[in-house]
C-alpha cells in the first residue's frame, strides 16, 4: 500500500532498458505459444530513427505489457515493471493502460499475485509528486486490486489520508464521489459495514446542491444509503441522512421510504408495526430484512423512553409494555441496549427496576429542550434547599459554640465573651 517513499532507482539508458524489455516481451510472447510478436523490431526501428522517438517506444512497450501477466514471477518480471513504471514519469497518458494491465490476474503467479500487484502500483503511487493528481487513477486501481482479493486490512491504515489526498489533488464533486464508492465497494466486500456506511455517506453528500439533489443518481445513492443504515445492526443515528438534501428530496419521490426513515429516526415500536400495517407487505417487498429492522426499533424505542424517564428509574413491566415482550426478557434487552451504547444504567433484579445513569436522544428539538430546562429546574430547587440546610446547620453550630464559650466564660469568672470577627461575618452573612 501507499507509503512514504518518493525516490525509485533504475540502472541502464532509455535505450539499453526499452531494447531489454522488447526482446523480453516477445520472449514471453512465444513461450506463452501465441502469434509471434515483433515488439523488439518495432522498438529497434524506432530508436534508430532521427528524433525523439522515445513516446513512439513507451507506446509501443505499454501496449504490449498485458503480457506480462503470465511472465515468471522470478527473473526479469519486476525488472521490466519498473522500465513500465519508468513510462508514466515521462507521459502520464501511458498510466491508465499501464494500471489496467497490473490489475489483472497474475496468472504465473497465482499464490503472490496479489502482493506483486500491490507492489508495483504502490511503487508507482509513491514515486509520484504528492500533489499529482494521476495518484488518483493508481489509488483507484489499487483498490480494484483490493476489492477483488479481499485485502480490506492492507487498506484500512490508508483511509485516514483519502481526504487529505483529494484535497491535494483537487478532485472535482464527481472524481471524489468515484472513489468514496470504490471504497465503500471494497469494504461491502470485506464484510466492514460501518466503513462501507462511511463512504456511501461521503459519496452521497458530493451530491447536495442545486438540480443534483433530483437527479437520478441522488435518488439511487439516497436510497442505497436509507436501505444500508436501516440493515446496519450497529447503526442507530439517522440524523446524518435527515439533514441531507437528496434524503429530503425522497420525501416526494419515495414517500414510503421517507415515511420509514422518519419513524426510525424519532418514533417507537407501536409507531412502527402501524407503519407495517399501513403497507402491508411492503417491508418484504423491499427486501428489508424485518428481523433486524424489529430487533433495532425496540433498542431504539427503549433509549427513547429512557431519555424521557423523569425520575431516571424504568419498571421493568413499563419496559416489556413499550417493547412488547414478556417480563422475563426485559434484561436480556437492556443489556443488548447498553451494548449498543445507547443507554448507561444499572439493572435492579430485586426492585424489577433499570436505574439510567445515562441516555441517548435520538433527536433534540424544542421538546427536549424543554425537557431539558423542566430538569435544570429540579436541580436548581434541589440545589438551593441543599444551600438552605447546609446554611442552618452552619448557624447552629455557630450558635452551639458561642453559647458553649459563653458557658466557660462564666464558669470562669471572666470579663464576659465577644465572638470572633470571623465567627460574626459567618452569622451574619450566612452560607453565601
Amino acid at each position: 500500500m501507499p507509503a512514504p517513499i518518493n525516490t525509485l532507482l533504475i540502472e541502464g539508458s532509455f535505450e539499453e532498458l526499452a531494447e531489454e524489455l522488447a526482446t523480453y516481451l516477445d520472449s514471453v510472447n512465444n513461450a506463452q505459444g501465441h502469434q509471434e510478436t515483433t515488439v523488439h523490431d518495432d522498438v529497434s526501428t524506432l530508436l534508430q530513427k532521427e528524433g525523439d522517438q522515445k513516446d513512439e517506444v513507451l507506446k509501443k512497450l505499454v501496449t504490449a505489457s498485458s503480457i506480462l501477466n503470465s511472465a515468471p514471477e522470478r527473473g526479469t518480471f519486476r525488472q521490466s515493471m519498473t522500465v513500465l513504471i519508468r513510462a508514466y514519469s515521462r507521459n502520464s497518458n501511458f498510466l491508465p493502460v499501464i494500471c489496467r494491465n497490473v490489475s489483472k490476474p497474475v496468472t504465473s503467479s497465482p499464490n503472490n499475485g496479489t502482493g506483486l500487484a500491490l507492489n508495483i502500483l504502490s511503487t508507482v503511487f509513491n514515486t509520484l509528486p504528492p500533489d499529482q493528481d494521476t495518484r488518483y487513477h493508481v489509488l483507484l486501481a489499487i483498490l480494484r486490486i483490493i476489492r477483488t482479493n479481499a485485502t480490506f486490512d492492507s487498506l484500512k491504515p490508508q483511509l485516514k489520508h483519502i481526504d487529505t489526498w483529494l484535497t491535494q489533488w483537487d478532485m472535482d464533486k464527481e472524481e471524489q464521489r468515484r472513489l468514496f464508492l470504490a471504497i465503500q465497494d471494497v469494504a461491502m466486500e470485506a464484510g466492514e459495514d460501518d466503513a462501507a456506511y462511511q463512504y456511501l455517506v461521503k459519496a452521497l453528500r458530493t451530491i447536495q446542491s442545486g438540480e443534483d439533489v433530483s437527479s437520478t443518481e441522488a435518488h439511487d445513492l439516497s436510497l442505497r444509503a436509507l436501505r444500508s443504515a436501516l440493515l446496519n445492526p450497529s447503526h442507530f443515528d439517522f440524523q446524518d441522512l435527515i439533514a441531507l438534501d437528496s434524503i429530503q428530496a425522497l420525501r416526494t419521490s419515495e414517500p414510503v421510504w421517507f415515511q420509514l426513515l422518519e419513524v426510525f429516526s424519532a418514533d417507537l415500536l407501536d409507531d412502527y408495526n402501524d407503519f407495517k400495517d399501513e403497507h402491508d407487505g411492503w417491508v418484504d417487498e423491499q427486501g428489508l430484512d424485518g428481523t433486524v429492522l424489529t430487533r433495532k426499533m425496540r433498542l431504539l424505542s427503549l433509549a427513547s423512553i429512557a431519555a424521557s424517564s423523569q425520575n431516571r428509574t424504568l419498571a421493568y413491566n413499563q419496559i416489556a409494555k413499550a417493547l412488547l415482550i414478556p417480563t422475563d426478557d426485559v434484561e436480556m434487552w437492556v443489556i443488548d441496549v447498553i451494548r449498543a451504547g445507547l443507554v448507561e444504567g444499572k439493572l435492579s433484579q430485586q426492585g424489577q427496576t433499570f436505574l439510567i445513569h445515562r441516555s441517548t436522544y435520538r433527536v433534540f428539538g424544542q421538546n427536549q429542550w424543554r425537557e431539558v430546562g423542566s430538569r435544570l429546574d429540579m436541580w436548581r430547587t434541589s440545589l438551593v434547599e441543599v444551600l438552605r440546610v447546609i446554611r442552618q446547620e452552619k448557624e447552629q453550630f455557630v450558635r452551639e459554640k458561642e453559647q458553649e464559650l459563653r458557658d466557660a466564660e462564666q464558669r470562669s469568672g471572666g470579663m464576659g465573651y465577644r465572638p470572633r470577627q470571623q465567627q460574626r461575618q459567618m452569622v451574619d452573612s450566612g452560607f453565601d
